[in-house]
């Protein structure tokens, strides 16, 4: 079974990269220097949590199917 999360995907000028986190676990974060590292190393970092979650017999958030963004004129 798999579960889908949402992660947040931010450019960290101060890093030189970006920073990647998943709402729905919180101090769950990675980075990269391109686009595509941070997402990969994301998904270690939330395989990682999940697994600690679960030995520790903690509650595993479920993840949101769906995320949509929405404009909005200033």
């Amino acid at each position: 079974m798999s579960t889908r999360y949402p992660v947040r995907l931010g450019c960290d000028d101060e890093y030189g990269g970006y920073v990647a986190s998943v709402p729905s676990l919180p101090g769950c974060m990675s980075q990269g220097k391109t686009k595509e590292e941070a997402l990969t190393n994301i998904e270690d970092a939330i395989s990682g949590r999940l697994q600690v979650l679960r030995e520790t017999g903690q509650p595993v958030p479920g993840g949101d199917a769906d995320v949509y963004l929405i404009e909005v004129a200033a």
